[in-house]
């Protein structure tokens, strides 16, 4: 006998009410009591009331060996579909930890890929919510290719679309790659946690006592490792940061990112820039100083600010187009670029350089740091990924030198020999090969060797060196500097510029890709 209509939208909506309980009441409670939300929670704080459409609920895994009782659920663990975030497209998975702890299996991976290769298709952006306890064990070798699959298709979209990860619970193992590949990673302070192996397999191989938060939590992640970009006190606010990065990112790589209209004037000034720059070229400044009184309202959505302190990257807005911002940081290391700040501007910069964001460089660099530690950590390869950015990015790129712009280091920040397409300077920039007291030490040896008074004579060459060459005339006169600028100018200059080359067209020569020196 079959069954009536009645019968069947009754099935229908039964069905679509299990879907939404996930794991069930009890494992809800489980979930909440850890301080987590569910999945399904998490995308209603994350996209646009009343947006979410959800694909493949009803998809069941495929293994004969499930659960211990032989449970399935609605959905096997993850929660797809798509919605909008300020009324723009968006592509979403949820990972359900109260379904088998959010473990892959194979019905899992396909549900993600699939909305993946839609979003590729359509030109929107993907967010991954990741809470998993890891591949399903049940299903051996195929959920270890769903890993992959994912992998694969994290890495085409690279540089299409634009990728979030937001860490909100366990990933381990195989699953941390697909957020190391993705443009942006955050986590939750307190119940999140990214490591290749645990705190048990480093005890038994290589006898280290760590917790789970200090080997991969979220401070670790932002402060020490640098794989994660932002970490959030709780998970509302992990999700409105997805929000706010997303703000400054266009929905693919042919697309411009948002424009907004500026209630902050195009041609305001600020005396207060005039006198930021001590005269003591030894004394350090804060450089957020700076970009507050620059940008848009002050407002700067600053990247991995635990981690590379010496640089700074983040996002704002100047007469409300999003900008990317490269800063020295003269209060840490006294700017000098290091490992860790070449590896974290050289991945902002190629991530501006996908999404078409231009990019707003401010220069106060005495060099590369010296040490026995860096040479051998590769300063020189790791250094080069930066000079290689700024170079292969064809965004429109203006640079403002602030102080020093020593050596090696001036030709890596944005200079105009790397395309730099509009170079400012303020007079208290000293564009050089080195700092004079250097200079002076290794043109002067002998004199200073022969003289009565070593210390008058290095101070009087010192002073005549810095005249000489520690100001922004010489590069100016030979073109390398397109202007120098009153320091209060600067916010108006940069919108102008950022005007002009608002139609720029630039390209590289044809090739499958550039061998940037990882």
């Amino acid at each position: 006998m079959t069954s009536t209509n009645d019968e069947r939208i009754s099935q229908l909506e039964a069905m679509r009410a299990e879907a939404l309980l996930g794991g069930g009441p009890a494992r809800i409670e489980q979930q909440h009591a850890r301080g987590k939300l569910t999945a399904r929670e998490r995308i209603d704080l994350l996209l646009d009331p009343g947006s979410f459409v959800e694909l493949d609920a009803f998809v069941t895994s495929r293994s004969s060996a499930v659960g211990s009782d032989g449970e399935r659920f609605l959905g096997d663990g993850v929660v797809t579909g798509h919605g909008t975030i300020e009324g723009r497209l968006v592509f979403v998975f949820s990972q359900d930890f109260t379904v088998f702890g959010g473990s892959l299996s194979e019905a899992y991976a396909q549900k993600i890929c699939k909305v993946m290769d839609i979003a590729m298709k359509v030109g929107a952006p993907i967010v991954g919510l990741n809470d998993s306890g890891g591949a399903r064990i049940q299903e051996g070798v195929v959920s270890l290719g769903g890993y992959a699959d994912i992998f694969l298709r994290n890495t085409m979209a690279s540089g299409v679309v634009p990728q979030l990860s937001v860490v909100m619970g366990p990933c381990a193992g195989g699953a941390v790659y697909s957020p190391a590949i993705t443009d942006f990673t955050i986590m939750v302070e307190g119940t999140s946690y990214m490591f290749v192996t645990g705190p048990n397999v480093v005890k038994a191989v290589t006898h280290e006592d760590v917790s789970a938060e200090r080997l991969g939590g979220a401070r670790t992640h932002t402060t020490t490792s640098g794989v994660a970009h932002l970490a959030a006190g709780d998970e509302a606010e992990a999700l409105d940061t997805v929000r706010r990065l997303l703000a400054f990112l266009p929905q693919n790589n042919l697309e411009a990112p948002p424009v907004v209209a500026a209630a902050d004037s195009a041609d305001r000034m600020d005396a207060a820039l005039d006198s930021l720059v001590p005269d003591d070229p030894r004394r350090p400044y804060d450089m957020h100083d700076v970009l507050r009184r620059v940008l848009d309202d002050g407002a700067f959505l600053e990247i991995q600010p635990g981690w590379a302190g010496n640089i700074i990257c983040g996002f704002g807005r100047l007469g409300g187009r999003a900008v990317g911002i490269v800063a020295q940081q003269p209060a840490v290391l006294a700017g000098a670029l290091d490992i860790d700040a070449s590896t974290k501007a050289a991945r902002f910069v190629r991530t501006c350089d996908c999404f078409n964001v231009p990019l707003v460089t401010f220069v106060d660099v005495p060099g590369f740091l010296p040490g026995v530690g860096q040479e051998h950590g590769g300063i020189i390869r790791h250094g080069a990924k930066l000079l290689f950015a700024y170079c292969e990015a064809t965004v429109p790129k203006v640079t403002v030198i602030t102080r020093k712009a020593y050596g090696g280091a001036y030709d890596v920040m944005s200079s105009k020999h790397v395309r730099g397409d509009m170079n400012f300077a303020w007079p208290t920039a000293e564009i050089a090969v080195m700092g004079a007291e250097g200079a002076v030490n290794i043109l002067y040896r002998d004199r200073l060797a022969a003289a009565d008074d070593p210390a008058a004579e290095r101070a009087r060459l010192v002073e005549e060196y810095e005249r000489e060459f520690a100001n922004p005339w010489v590069a100016a006169g030979r073109g390398y500097v397109d202007d120098v600028i009153l320091p209060r100018e600067t916010r108006p200059r940069l919108i102008a510029a950022l005007g002009m080359l608002a139609t720029k067209r630039d390209t590289n020569p044809p090739k499958k890709h550039g061998n940037i020196p990882l």
